[in-house]
């Protein structure tokens, strides 16, 4: 995929957003070809220096961009010039995906193995043994605590499991 279309892909810009946020989104769906200072970025974008140097910390944590130090000669300043690498981003998402599918299969398997209860006045869920150390009464408003079938996120979570593993290319037996 070339550099121009992975950023008109909003998966992508999605990524980006949810990695540097919206103050920092203008630093992240701009990168310049080549090097540039942080200085340079913040008089560029308009952008206060701080967001910007918060921005490129995040995309550098994350395999985004990289820099070098130079030092000035003479005040003996240091200057950072960034590059932004890009072309890591499809394999970061690849990444998040298969985290995002080993949580939710360790999650669907929670749900599976567990019997729930509901306090349908306040809204909160419990385990069947901390529903039984409750006497099966809300400890918040002592309402009696429902059995909750939990059977429609199960199945959503089976659903969206079965979608990731097709995506990934992932057998079923192949799990972690």
């Amino acid at each position: 995929m070339a550099f121009e279309e992975l950023l008109e892909d909003p998966v992508i810009q999605k990524y980006l957003h949810e990695l540097v946020g919206p103050t920092g989104m203008p630093v992240a769906a701009a990168p310049p070809d080549g090097e540039v200072t942080d200085e340079e970025l913040a008089e560029e974008l308009g952008m206060e220096l701080n967001d910007v140097r918060r921005a490129l910390f995040i995309l550098y944590e994350n395999d985004l961009a990289s820099y070098r130090r130079l030092r000035d000669e003479d005040s003996g300043w240091l200057t950072y010039l960034w590059t932004f690498e890009y072309e890591n981003i499809p394999e970061r998402l690849e990444e998040e995906m298969h985290r995002l599918l080993d949580a939710l299969t360790e999650r669907e398997d929670y749900e599976r193995n567990n019997e729930f209860y509901l306090c349908e006045q306040d809204s909160i869920r419990f385990e069947f043994g901390e529903a039984m150390e409750f006497g099966f009464q809300c400890p918040n408003c002592g309402a009696e605590l429902n059995s909750m079938s939990n059977e429609r996120l199960v199945d959503a979570m089976e659903h969206r499991i079965a979608e990731l593993r097709e995506e990934l290319r992932v057998p079923e037996e192949a799990e972690a």
